[in-house]
């Protein structure tokens, strides 16, 4: 695969990252950033707060400056700014002509990958919180490389 449908590839997977984490985000109880499955688990908003961490300790590592930073958890609102202010910044690094300083392979399996099982874990905590996230058939989504904001395609094959 050339570079450049590599680095479309992560854009991609940015965008599917946006729109399974809107669903997560959206309509989460009040107070859920402190909800947990047992006292020895992150809470949601240590999870989401993580999430943020791996996609700035990604666009560190694409810029070739890698750099680790644990943030403080904030309100479920703030975490979810975040996020998708990072997403934002992360695709539009991989959108211009900087260059990529690490392999593509290397940034999926470790950051991209680990905020994909976070978002997993969320939709977890939703469920076990009262507030599942509505099932979809993922392959029929609308996802479209460089719409990694908050808003996402209304256009949705959900499950009843």
């Amino acid at each position: 695969m050339a570079a450049g449908a590599k680095r479309q590839m992560l854009r991609h997977t940015l965008a599917t990252l946006a729109y399974r984490g809107a669903k997560v985000v959206d309509g989460a109880p009040k107070d859920f950033e402190s909800f947990r499955a047992s006292d020895d688990t992150r809470n949601a908003g240590e999870i989401l707060s993580h999430i943020c961490d791996l996609l700035d300790w990604a666009h560190s590592i694409a810029k070739g400056a890698q750099a680790w930073h644990d943030s403080e958890v904030a309100t479920w609102d703030n975490l979810a700014s975040r996020f998708f202010a990072s997403l934002k910044e992360l695709d539009s690094y991989l959108a211009s002509d900087a260059p990529l300083r690490a392999p593509v392979e290397k940034l999926f399996q470790a950051p991209f990958a680990d905020a994909l099982t976070h978002i997993g874990q969320i939709a977890l905590l939703r469920r076990l919180a009262g507030a599942p996230i509505r099932g979809e058939n993922y392959f029929k989504a609308d996802i479209v490389a460089g719409r990694v904001g908050h808003e996402q395609s209304a256009d949705r094959v959900e499950f009843d």
